[in-house]
Order: C-alpha cells, then structure tokens, then sequence
C-alpha cells in the first residue's frame, strides 16, 4: 500500500473502532456502574461536550448508539431523546462513513472532483454543529444538573421540625435542576462553541488545500483526538476530564485563527454552491470585500482576515478596512505593493505581491480577474496561479507549445 494512502486508512479504521467503542463498553458496563467517584459525572459531561465539539455527526451518532444500548427497560427506551433513535444515528454514522470514503479516495481523485465534496461536509459539519449546540449539549448539561441536585445531601430531620410539615414537604418536593442549568448549559454551549471553532477549521484548511493526502492526515488527527477522549471517558474519568480541558484550552488560544477559517470557510461554500460568481460584479470605484494574507501581517492584520480594499486615486493609496471579529471597532491599514498581479487559480484568485499572496478572493471573483486589475489599477494584469498554472505548463508542454514558440 503507497505510504500516501495510509492516513486515510487509517481514518477509517478510527471511524469503525468509534462506532464499535459504544458497543463494546456495553458489555462491560455493569463494572462501571459501581463507580462511585464523584468526578465521574462531571468527567463524562465535559467529554461528552468536547468530544461531540470536535466532530459533531460523529460524536452525536456515537453518543446515540451508546445510549439506546444501554437502554435496557421499555421506559428507559421511551426516555431516549431523538439522537439515541435509530432514525437519527444510522442515517448520521452512513453520511460519516461516505466522508471517510471520500477521504479515503482523495489522494487520486482530481481536485476539480473532490472540492464540490468539501464544500458539502464543510456546510454539513456546520449544520451539525449548529444541532449539537442547540439540542445534545443542553440536554447532557441539564442532565448534569440533575444528577447534582439529586445527589446533594438533604436537611437535617431536626430543621425540619422547626416548619411546618406541609411546608417542608412543598419546599423538599422543588427541583431547583433549573436554577443550575441556567448556569451550565451556557457554560457547556461556549466549551462546545470554543472547541467546535477550533474542530471546524480543519474543514476551512480542506477548502484551501489542493493535495488529498493532507486532507486525509488532518481527518485522521481530528478523529484520533475524538476515539483517543471516548476511549479514556471509558478507563479513566480524571484522565479523560484532564485531556478535554487541555484540548478546551487549546482551542481558547486559537480561538481567533479558527475564527477567521471559519468565516473563509463560509464565504467559500456560499460562493461555490450559490454560483455567486454569475450574479457577483466587481466595485472598480468602490470596495470590495475579500481576504487578507500574509502581506499586512507586519501591520498588525492577521491572515484570513475578512474585510473591504479601496483604491484611492486621488492620493494613490489602497486601504484595506476591517473589524476584528467582525463587530469589534473599525481598523484601517495602508496597502502597498510593489510588484503587483492578479493570480487566477483554478477556485480562488489572489492579489500577489511578487512571490508573496496580498489578498485572496472568494469564489464569487472567478472569471472577474481582469476587473480586479481595472479596479486597484494593478500593473502586472492576470496571471495563472496554483494548479492552473501547474495545468497551462503541462498543457504546454505535451502540446508543443514551447517548440513552436521556438520555431516561430
């Protein structure tokens, strides 16, 4: 097997392991019944949390199977909520299966084949994303309440010889579960939110790589982190409580990097399915919204920033304007570029600044290339970038273009 092929082998292999792990902790449940700990619960919310964060269909399927095992009783069946139904986590687990598939394959199928499939799983991880957060955190977080309330140690028999009996049987009979879950089921929400952010940009890094073997390589991290917190969830409480909160506080410190992926990500997937491209005309007097690179960076701009460029003619500057995470206060930066072209890629376009990326352009820009020069007054005019200039040398090169410059 070509040593390209393995890591996603090896993704597979860890999605099948995962739908088997609910299974085979069943069947060595009634041991782990007996644990006491008092860390266990919060230990199985918190990876419960991280880990349906890092990949929701999957985490959401897998938590759904493990619980309708372990539903024993007609009620307890009836108590399952919707994602333990069969309905929910077959369909779920095939759409993650047929995503391994693709992964699988995306060391020989074309670019050109594959990226309308990242585009899919980008919005579908999103839409995930979305349930997850609204229905199974809430769900896990007031179960979470519940158990500390009911295992919180009653008042004193003598207390209650100091009210009335019907008053203390009132007063004993509240749930104050609610009371809790006010407070942790937002808390639970922005762990899932921060983790998810950090998760989702490796499906932002998928849209812009152009090799399928890297894909299949962040796949295989993304979902070894996932089995590695189910499998320590099983063994170890504290183990897996201590590896859900590195992960947390790793995902805090990229928090803005995945942030701004995300965004990429989003404005990529509108673009491509919308074909917004054929309805989208460039501002030649005006700004236009795009992406920046690596080329304000020393301005204090981060990569992958979203924002609006504007040329200036009367002075001759061009200024790029955006807000940090999109809502914060307005920032402004000088543009200046030396050497300056338009590279037209075979999905994304760019502004290049010599052999460094200025800005890159959502999709929306293909086949706009020549307005863009038009618009930021760019000498160096259009040129092919990426793998359509990977393209256009072998097209030349087989075709005989090269001799018959010569010859001409």
């Amino acid at each position: 097997m070509p040593m390209k092929r393995l890591p996603s082998w090896i993704a597979c292999a860890v999605l099948f392991a995962l739908a088997l792990a609910p299974m085979r902790a069943a069947e060595a449940s009634a041991p782990a019944a007996d644990d006491k700990s008092p860390v266990a619960p919060y230990a199985k919310a918190v990876a419960t949390v991280t880990g349906v964060a890092i990949s929701p269909l999957l985490g959401t399927g897998a938590l759904g199977v493990y619980e309708a095992w372990q539903a024993e009783t007609p009620e307890q069946k009836a108590a399952l909520p919707w994602y333990a139904q069969a309905t929910f986590f077959i369909p779920a687990l095939l759409i993650v299966g047929v995503c391994a598939a693709k992964d699988s394959l995306g060391a020989v199928v074309p670019p050109g084949l594959k990226k309308p499939l990242d585009v899919l799983e980008t919005i579908e991880n999103k839409a995930s994303g979305l349930v997850a957060a609204g229905a199974v955190v809430p769900f896990t977080m007031t179960s979470l309440s519940k158990m500390i309330v009911a295992s919180a140690p009653g008042a004193p028999a003598g207390d209650a010889l100091l009210h009335t009996g019907t008053a203390t049987v009132a007063v004993g009979a509240i749930d104050w579960s609610w009371l809790l879950s006010i407070l942790t089921v937002p808390l639970g929400i922005a762990v899932f939110l921060v983790v998810w952010l950090a998760s989702h940009a490796i499906n932002a890094l998928i849209l812009l790589s152009p090799w399928g073997a890297i894909d299949a390589v962040l796949k295989s991290a993304r979902t070894g982190l996932l089995g590695l917190i189910t499998i320590t969830a099983m063994l170890n409480p504290w183990i897996s409580a201590a590896l859900s909160l590195v992960v947390i506080l790793v995902a805090y410190l990229v928090a803005g990097w995945a942030f701004r992926l995300t965004v990429f990500g989003a404005i990529f997937s509108w673009d491509f399915l919308t074909f917004r491209k054929g309805r989208f005309q460039v501002a030649e007097k005006g700004e236009n919204l795009l992406f920046s690179s690596n080329t304000l960076t020393k301005q204090g701009v981060p990569m992958r920033t979203y924002g609006r460029l504007r040329h200036e003619p009367e002075n001759g500057k061009i200024v790029f304007r955006y807000r940090p995470w999109l809502v914060l206060p307005e920032r402004t930066a000088d543009v200046k570029l030396s050497s300056a072209a338009v590279g037209k890629g075979l999905f994304i376009s760019s502004i290049q600044d010599g052999e460094n990326t200025a800005f890159v352009l959502p999709p929306r820009y293909r086949g706009h290339e020549d307005a863009v020069v038009r618009a930021y007054a760019i000498e160096g005019g259009v040129r092919d970038a990426g793998l359509l200039k990977a393209w256009s040398a072998l097209k030349e090169l087989f075709g005989g273009g090269s001799a018959r410059a010569q010859v001409a």
